[in-house]
């Protein structure tokens, strides 16, 4: 499954649009993570378990969009985005969206870890 953040997928063929997939995920923070977080915050540096918190919820929400993408058929998705909203004091939902497509002749590339539409490194760092 090709995964982007833009409108297409560079030399290939956007041949169906399939409409829009999303996935989700509500998490809560924990009264142990909570602790040791708030001592962190006291001395200041990046509250780590809390970037693991969300960097594993927003893989979670990206999961449940491919495999919505997946019922439908689709070889990629594009145009994805990621919002976050607060349900509750300490809980928070990531969602991932985008739209679900058909590429001419099927998907070229394997199945796997996300696409990413990245540019060619700069001259002379190759």
């Amino acid at each position: 499954m090709r995964i982007t953040n833009t409108e297409d997928i560079a030399g290939e063929e956007i041949v169906q649009n399939l409409g829009m997939v999303r996935g989700n995920t509500v998490r809560a923070k924990n009264f142990v993570r909570d602790f040791t977080q708030g001592i962190r915050n006291i001395f200041g540096g990046e509250l780590k378990a809390y970037s693991d918190l969300m960097t594993d919820a927003r893989e979670e929400a990206v999961g449940r969009m491919v495999q919505e993408a997946q019922r439908l058929g689709a070889d990629a998705v594009v145009n994805v985005r990621f919002t976050t909203s607060q349900i509750t004091k300490g809980g928070a939902e990531i969602l991932a969206y985008g739209t679900a497509v058909k590429l001419k002749g099927g998907s070229s590339r394997p199945s796997g870890r996300q696409q990413q539409n990245t540019p060619p490194p700069p001259p002379g760092k190759q």
